[in-house]
């Protein structure tokens, strides 16, 4: 690529790169490109499987402007699709639902099945005349967006132009295969968001890395120290960081949460923190694990969604309610400890002077990693 272009300082090793420029986080064009090569491209995370968990749930989401629709279907499988009637581009479905027919427009009553198929047009063909040879019905189905649920993420690739899920993401997947067994979302109290005045990406580096541990997470740190940590890093894949030290929540009488079956050792003190590119950030500890959806608003604004996960559900054990709602607001804690980070820092993206600044070799790898994968998507899409 241009060696004079502004990405080529980042798009090289962490012991001399930069960070992505200023326009990355303030410019709306970049952030409309982003979308698109960046977001749009790759398997991005738009919603939680949690959310439709029987036949016939729908759940409209907006992603980056662009309005779907997740779907449970009969057989227990999930659809996402462009929550968009085929005839004349009506809304279908504004608010959480159960479906208990099919999928209607309220505009013209086209309506569709769990699996996106068109089934009806009512007096399409004129009064009572519910077909029309020139309305092809098999060919008027939903758009159907390319999706996969993994730890109850729901992924798309919305252009589908990514490679299959597994194979962008298998490295991960089997450094975590011991944790591919059933994991229960912990209520109504395991459920929180956080509204952030950030860029997406700003979420996503602060949460790559420990070095902020002792001055924005003091609490953590006591506990956790820096040096209780390792860097994760796959080039063009994955990064975040991981901990020696896992320190299991007990309430007054000793109890803990029951662990994930037939964790090896590792996990006895050891748990890990992933951000799966472009926008999940992902934990895995032996008794739960949490998974952040970053909404990108538009470049300064960002929702973080999160949902925390058990090893039994909390019908199984009542017994652990009020443990759960401890563990939920521990981590609404440290989360809430990081936006005044995230805040300033999408503030200092305003300064002219700033060049992306520099990283730490030893600290800011995964960080780094994360740069150079946006930069290498944003770079493939301008020479596509």
């Amino acid at each position: 690529m241009n060696t004079h272009s502004p990405l080529s300082s980042v798009l090289t090793e962490v012991n001399t790169a930069n960070g992505l420029p200023n326009e990355h986080y303030i410019d709306p064009a970049i952030f409309a490109e982003e979308r698109r090569s960046v977001l749009f491209a790759n398997w991005a995370g738009v919603g939680f499987g949690k959310d439709i968990p029987e036949a016939g749930d729908a759940k409209p989401v907006e992603f980056l402007g662009m309005p779907l629709l997740m779907v449970r279907d009969r057989d227990g499988s999930v659809g996402v699709f462009q929550n968009t009637c085929r005839h004349r581009g009506m809304i279908l479905v504004d608010k959480p639902q159960k479906i208990r027919g099919a999928i209607r427009c309220p505009y013209h009553s086209w309506c569709y099945g769990l699996n996106g198929a068109l089934r009806t047009t009512p007096h399409v063909g004129g009064p009572g005349q519910n077909t029309h040879e020139d309305v092809k019905m098999d060919e008027l189905g939903l758009f159907r967006i390319r999706s996969y649920i993994w730890r109850d993420v729901v992924f798309v690739n919305v252009d589908g132009t990514a490679e299959e899920f597994e194979t962008a993401n298998g490295a991960l997947m089997e450094r975590w295969k011991e944790f591919e067994q059933p994991q229960h979302h912990g209520g109504e109290a395991s459920s929180f968001k956080l509204s952030v005045k950030t860029n997406w990406k700003l979420a996503v580096e602060n949460y790559c890395e420990s070095y902020h541990l002792p001055w924005v997470h003091p609490g953590l740190n006591s506990y956790s120290r820096l040096e209780d940590h390792y860097n994760i890093e796959e080039r063009d894949q994955y990064s975040g960081q991981g901990t020696l030290v896992y320190r299991q929540l007990e309430d007054q009488d000793g109890a803990k949460f029951p662990d994930f079956s037939g964790l090896s050792t590792q996990w006895d003190e050891g748990a890990e923190y992933v951000a799966v590119y472009p926008n999940v950030l992902l934990g895995v500890q032996r008794d739960h694990s949490f998974a952040i959806v970053l909404e990108p608003v538009d470049c300064s604004n960002t929702v973080e969604h999160i949902e925390l996960y058990y090893a039994k559900s909390e019908k199984e054990t009542p017994e652990y309610d009020g443990l759960r709602a401890s563990n939920a607001q521990l981590w609404k804690t440290v989360f809430e400890e990081d936006v005044f980070v995230v805040e300033g820092m999408q503030k200092g993206r305003h300064g002219e002077l700033f060049d992306g600044g520099r990283f730490s070799p030893a600290m800011d790898g995964p960080t780094h990693n994360f740069h150079h994968w946006v930069a290498s998507q944003v770079a493939k899409g301008r020479t596509a």
